[in-house]
């Protein structure tokens, strides 16, 4: 009965990650599609530059949640499952934002839900995640290349975490990350990404070239 449990609950993981919050936000509270604006992307950073603060932070939150409750699905039904299910409850719910049933299998980036798998997988690692992720935005003013460094220092400290599963999500997702980013390198290479109005580079933007 367990297995049948375990495959329902990751069919839900998927639909929970296939949730388009960008679309549904925009659709919502400005009667506009956030595919036919700015980047195209219906994550967090395409929102709050299309949309605004509210509709930024709206996104990454409930991206962010997505992740969270699809990793603990198996907590919340009380399966006496092995702890790397819940890994694998959260890779489908990264899987469900990035290739989402409701937008014809195409979605977001998956950065906003990846922190929610690992908020909801071990809250020490997600605050090393954390540590890492936020100065590199604020430094750069860049979200995708932020994310892009990030991945890949955290996929690192997986090693200190002991965790062979744990390692394994993250270099997936390290994979998806770059794959999904192709045309934010692109961009990152021929100078022409967009940055956030926010962080270092921003203000040296601002103040020596009049942004």
């Amino acid at each position: 009965m367990i297995n049948l449990n375990l495959i329902l609950i990751f069919i839900l993981a998927y639909l929970i990650g296939s949730f388009p919050t960008g679309v549904i936000v925009g659709k919502i509270f400005f009667a506009e599609d956030i595919r036919n604006y700015g980047s195209g992307n219906i994550g967090t950073t395409n929102s709050f530059r299309v949309f605004g603060p509210f509709a930024g932070c709206l996104v990454l939150i409930v991206d962010v949640l997505k992740g969270t409750l699809a990793t603990n699905l198996p907590r919340i039904f009380h399966l006496n499952a092995p702890k790397y299910f819940l890994l694998i409850s959260g890779g489908l719910a990264i899987l469900g934002h990035t290739f989402s049933i409701f937008l014809k299998f195409k979605g977001g980036k998956a950065v906003a839900t990846s922190a929610g798998l690992f908020l909801g997988y071990n809250l020490k690692f997600f605050g090393v995640c954390a540590l890492i992720f936020l100065p590199l935005v604020f430094i750069t003013s860049y979200v995708s290349l932020s994310s892009l460094i990030a991945v890949v220092l955290i996929f690192i400290v997986t090693f200190f975490f002991h965790d062979v599963f744990l390692e394994i999500i993250v270099g997936c997702i390290m994979i998806i990350l770059f794959i999904r980013h192709r045309s934010n390198i692109k961009r990152l290479l021929h100078h022409q990404e967009n940055i956030i109005p926010f962080g270092l580079w921003y203000w040296y933007k601002k103040k020596h070239h009049k942004l």
